[in-house]
């Protein structure tokens, strides 16, 4: 019991020292410096514990309004942003294929997206798979 003690108190604290000798690594690096940070910065905030990052799956028009996007509403519109449309905007992320940790921040008229019920998980695997895999796990057929 004591090995196992040791083993684990070891292993944790070692390990710790690695993650932040890779990091201190990382942050001498100009370019590196700026895409990790922001990677790790969104990493933790999209899987942290709170679950507040991505709140539902939407459809937005995107890029141009004759195509549908898969989108995560993240919050609502900054009051300032309200104010000044005078539309009620939401903040969106949406996410690029295959790498869902780069995309776009929009805000755009709630009325202009459609809320899905679709789990967030099954929309980041949706995303992953580039429509591969459907909610359903097996695509659907396209309609007239």
């Amino acid at each position: 019991m004591v090995l196992l003690a040791t083993g684990m108190v070891v292993t944790n604290l070692l390990g710790r020292n690695m993650v932040k000798v890779w990091e201190s690594l990382l942050a001498r690096i100009p370019v590196v410096r700026a895409i990790y940070s922001a990677s790790k910065q969104l990493t933790e905030t999209l899987f942290s514990g709170s679950g507040k990052s991505f709140r539902k799956v939407v459809l937005v028009r995107y890029p141009h309004p004759g195509l549908w996007s898969l989108a995560f509403l993240t919050g609502d519109g900054m009051a300032e942003a309200n104010r000044k449309t005078g539309r009620n905007l939401v903040n969106i992320f949406v996410p690029t294929t295959p790498n869902p940790t780069s995309g776009f921040f929009l805000m755009v008229p709630r009325e202009d997206m459609i809320e899905l019920d679709m789990p967030v998980d099954v929309g980041i695997k949706l995303i992953l798979s580039a429509g591969a895999v459907s909610p359903e796990g097996r695509p659907e057929p396209a309609g007239d």
